[in-house]
């Protein structure tokens, strides 16, 4: 059962992933230009990337965790890394005063 994607979307995404699958050579990695291949090739076939409606909207043509990680690679060809998530302190517990 196929489903309906906005085409504007897919150009879109398509647009994206090929402006970023042309970025120089020595910026991607060899799985990032691979995950981009694999995504322009699925754009170009079926008009989205993802079949598991929960991984995202269904009008959509990129999931999730697909959008998350092509604005990685775009934020990595831009020369702009996103700093790693830091583990906090944890907060210390208020002790109650004994009368």
């Amino acid at each position: 059962m196929s489903r309906l994607v906005d085409p504007k979307r897919t150009r879109k995404a398509q647009r994206a992933v090929r402006a970023l699958a042309e970025a120089p050579v020595e910026t991607l990695s060899d799985w990032e230009k691979a995950f981009l291949e694999a995504l322009d090739g699925r754009l170009e076939t079926y008009g989205s990337a993802f079949a598991d409606l929960s991984k995202g909207a269904p009008d959509e043509a990129l999931s999730r965790l697909q959008t998350v990680k092509l604005k990685e690679i775009a934020a990595k060809a831009r020369g702009k890394q996103r700093k790693p998530l830091q583990a906090r302190k944890p907060l210390k517990a208020k002790r109650a005063k004994h009368v």
